[in-house]
């Protein structure tokens, strides 16, 4: 359930109306680890195995290839709201030590963390040079709004998209958090098995620190925005070596960080 319809008062020029409005859905997902409870996030009930897959990624909680057993522990409605994943004690990886105790609101990825010390990442910079064409950008923005049918319903969610070297597109979710839509679309990769293909990451909002840090640790070398990146996004994405590009919109973007990757002229990878 992505969508779901409220009553509202519409006022148009001093004109009120009744109507019914579509607005995205945002729900609690609990999350257990063997069992115990993790962390409980806030997001859109779509393609939760995706999302589950994605954040623990991230968290450095679990990077093996092999598949996971999810278990609905409990629902509403139909829509999950417990899920149990079991991982042997073998694989749990080392930022499952640093677990959440906190609600991860759809607005933060990093909210929950107890520490400072917990938001940092550790990685060898990305240091193959991937140089594009700008021409492309345009195409694959298209290609993912075509997909975005909550968005379209509701107005109210973001999406993220991921495309391979040749700017061929590999998979797109939506949901009200940025960062989940994210998590989704990279947990749908390790799920397929196919992530190392990703090369280009397109968000339909801004970026902020967690999702160059997301690109990051699934060694995706280029990150696309419709809108603004913070300092904190730019400064990482130049230690990461990640470029970084906002404002995407037609024909104009603003490079942040690694400008050599870009060509002004369509040509191949």
């Amino acid at each position: 359930m992505q969508t779901i319809t409220y009553q509202g008062l519409k006022i148009n020029q001093n004109i009120q109306s009744s109507i019914q409005d579509v607005l995205v859905v945002e729900a609690a997902l609990q999350i257990n680890i063997n069992d115990e409870p993790y962390t409980v996030v806030m997001r859109t009930p779509d393609n939760d195995q995706a999302l589950i897959r994605g954040l623990l990624f991230a968290e450095d909680i679990y990077k093996s290839n092999k598949a996971l057993i999810f278990e609905v522990v409990k629902e509403e409605n139909e829509v999950p709201t417990i899920i149990n994943v079991t991982i042997s004690k073998e694989k749990l990886g080392k930022g499952y030590l640093n677990k959440r105790t906190l609600l991860s609101v759809s607005s933060c990825g990093i909210c929950g963390k107890k520490e400072l010390k917990d938001i940092k990442v550790e990685g060898e910079k990305l240091t193959k040079t991937t140089t594009f064409s700008s021409d492309f950008l345009h195409e694959m923005f298209l290609k993912m709004n075509s997909f975005q049918h909550t968005f379209k319903n509701s107005g109210g969610s973001h999406a993220a998209a991921l495309f391979n070297k040749n700017y061929e597109f590999l998979t797109v979710k939506e949901d009200i958090g940025r960062h989940n839509a994210v998590d989704k679309v990279i947990g749908d990769l390790l799920i397929k098995d196919y992530l190392n293909h990703a090369k280009y990451l397109l968000v339909s909002g801004r970026v902020s620190y967690e999702i160059v840090s997301k690109a990051f640790i699934a060694k995706i070398p280029i990150i696309v925005a419709v809108s603004a990146c913070s300092s904190l996004a730019v400064d990482f994405a130049k230690e990461f070596g990640i470029c970084l590009i906002g404002f995407t919109r037609e024909q104009k973007m603003t490079i942040y960080s690694n400008p050599s990757f870009v060509k002004t002229t369509k040509s191949d990878v």
